[in-house]
């Protein structure tokens, strides 16, 4: 990976906000993602993400931590947060920013127990594929204190494969619909394309259930999204 994520994110917080991320799936056309909506503050978040930071609780893993928005919300909230992401100038920046505790780590690499696990801006992405929903899952499980719980979001993207009339273009043969390959590219430079997961509800539950986790859905968004809680 050349972190290109990273390398815009240390970019605008320097100082040097020329451009933004341009991203695209294998089923969307390249759209551009705002560098200033990465360091966006609680009152300019998505309602979803308010209500996960109003529910947090004890002692948090922020995972795929970013600018260390939700990180620096909770710190200031009185909460002892741990930040996590596999980017190594995201990481630079939440800790520039203010993150007491930030660390590059891959989640499955974690080890510590927490009450509170954040999966925020669609986080189902990193489980990257329906067949390995859960081993993440048995792990994300094995972090959690007694009475903790995990805040999760994604979306239902089936809406993606309408066409005009309202009928489904999915091929039924093919992967999961909502295993997507993403792509990301900054100032000329293109990322190595990577797995990304939207995940439906229901899956969501499903996948809980056979690992003995409870899913509840909290809030349900504009376009197909939501916020789920699991617990033990």
């Amino acid at each position: 990976m050349k972190d290109l994520f990273g390398q815009a994110l240390l970019d605008y917080h320097q100082g040097n906000y020329t451009e933004d991320l341009t991203t695209s799936t294998n089923i969307s056309e390249e759209d551009e993602l705002p560098l200033p909506y990465l360091f966006r503050t609680y009152k300019d978040m998505p309602k979803l993400e308010q209500k996960a930071l109003q529910l947090a609780k004890g002692k948090v893993l922020d995972v795929g931590c970013g600018a260390g928005g939700h990180s620096l919300y909770l710190q200031e909230k009185g909460l002892k947060v741990k930040a996590i992401d596999i980017s190594e100038g995201a990481v630079t920046v939440a800790k520039d920013r203010g993150v007491t505790n930030a660390e590059v780590l891959p989640i499955l690499e974690e080890t510590e127990t927490f009450d509170t696990i954040l999966l925020l801006m669609n986080g189902t992405g990193i489980f990257q594929e329906l067949s390995q929903v859960a081993t993440y899952l048995y792990h994300l499980k094995s972090l959690l204190n007694p009475n903790g719980q995990i805040l999760i979001d994604s979306s239902d993207i089936k809406y993606m494969y309408e066409d005009e009339d309202g009928g489904l273009w999915i091929d039924t043969n093919a992967n999961y619909y909502g295993e997507l390959d993403y792509f990301l590219s900054y100032k000329g430079e293109k990322e190595l394309p990577m797995k990304w997961l939207y995940l439906d509800f229901n899956t969501l539950y499903t996948a809980c259930t056979s690992v003995g986790l409870k899913c509840e859905l909290v809030k349900e968004g504009d376009h197909f999204d939501y916020l789920a809680r699991l617990s033990l």
